[in-house]
């Protein structure tokens, strides 16, 4: 049983966002629900993805792979803006994500405490 999605701050998404996705070999832009931008990875952002929610933040956190993007995409708590296939290039990046035991950790512990 997963512990409850947990309404994080905006201020405390970053270093998170950064934590996880800052390493991409292209660049993304985040636009967080309180409409601060984060912009991560090499280069010029290819599209941002629009986060509503904290909730949806701290959702995409935990299971950061294509699939979520996807449904969290579908289900309308994200969307994308800009090159659309560029997104989906973005996404099989994601696939390859690897995320050490310890910030895991450390991510999962910046969640509980919101």
């Amino acid at each position: 049983m997963s512990a409850p999605l947990v309404g994080i701050s905006a201020q405390r998404a970053v270093p998170i966002l950064r934590r996880l996705f800052g390493h991409l070999p292209s660049g993304v832009a985040f636009r967080l629900w309180d409409g601060a931008p984060v912009t991560l990875g090499a280069g010029a952002p290819a599209c941002t993805v629009v986060l509503h929610r904290p909730e949806t933040f701290s959702r995409l956190v935990r299971d950061p792979s294509p699939l979520n993007f996807a449904e969290a995409y579908v289900e309308g708590d994200i969307d994308i803006e800009g090159d659309l296939f560029a997104a989906m290039r973005l996404a099989n990046s994601i696939e390859d994500l690897r995320v050490s035991f310890v910030d895991r950790v450390r991510i999962l512990l910046a969640l509980v405490r919101g």
